[in-house]
């Protein structure tokens, strides 16, 4: 069973659309939709914003189901250096905290300042960064002309894969999305990635993560964004990568 996390139902909408022998319950207060998508059963859930609801949702779709793969997906902001514009799709690489650590006069430092990682893997330990590992189909389907690190037009809109930074409080300036940007090399912004993979590394289960872009992290005038395009293309990829897991 593959279970699709999205924060709001604006991000999943054509995907519930696109459910088949659709039905659903209520774990927790949050509605858990089943159905097939390209003959894999699927979960549906939208965890609300932010790293606690994710993580929430994450592990009560776990506890609960017989949980295969996650994928979380929805908009996000690129990184003003990324390459990505409004309506690309970001696939996620490694998944990074942004926010967990120390701020001192020095500036930021990361969780290994404080020398207690987030997740302990036998003897790897995990601070800031969480791997992401890519399956071969999955690749395949979202990057159909080259590599996962290549720059196809796919469907008029550009993939790109790279580092995610998730974060508490998104980038409201130009110059801390270029900070961000510069400390984790990385390609965007979001707030419940992270938090997700987080949990999956705890459960021993592959997460993958998809961003379509609202907008360039930093800018908060929402007449340059485009949400609808940016979750518009993210499902179309989403249900690409799904049809690659069978």
């Amino acid at each position: 069973m593959v279970v699709l996390l999205s924060s709001m139902p604006f991000e999943s909408d054509r995907i519930l659309a696109d459910l088949k022998n659709l039905r659903f319950s209520e774990i927790a207060e949050k509605k858990v939709y089943r159905g097939s998508l390209s003959g894999i059963n699927v979960i549906l859930l939208n965890t609300g914003v932010g790293k606690i609801n994710a993580a929430h949702s994450a592990t009560i779709v776990i506890e609960n189901f017989p949980v295969e793969k996650i994928i979380s997906f929805g908009i996000g902001g690129a990184y003003p250096g990324s390459g990505l514009a409004n309506g690309d799709v970001a696939i996620s690489s490694k998944e990074i905290l942004g926010d967990e650590g120390v701020i001192s006069s020095k500036g930021w430092e990361g969780l290994e300042k404080i020398g207690i990682p987030l997740v302990q893997v036998g003897r790897k330990k995990y601070f800031n960064e969480l791997p992401i590992n890519l399956p071969g189909p999955f690749v395949r389907a979202i990057y159909p002309q080259g590599t996962a690190h290549e720059l196809p037009l796919h469907n008029h809109f550009k993939v790109k894969s790279g580092a995610f930074v998730t974060v508490s409080a998104a980038s409201g300036s130009t110059q801390r999305a270029r900070e961000l940007e510069k400390r984790f090399s990385a390609i965007c912004e979001n707030m419940e990635g992270a938090a997700i993979a987080q949990v999956c590394m705890i459960y021993n289960i592959p997460m993958f993560e998809i961003r379509g872009i609202s907008n360039t992290a930093g800018v908060r005038e929402k007449k340059r964004w485009d949400i609808e395009l940016a979750s518009l293309n993210c499902q179309k990829a989403v249900l690409e990568a799904v049809a690659s897991l069978k």
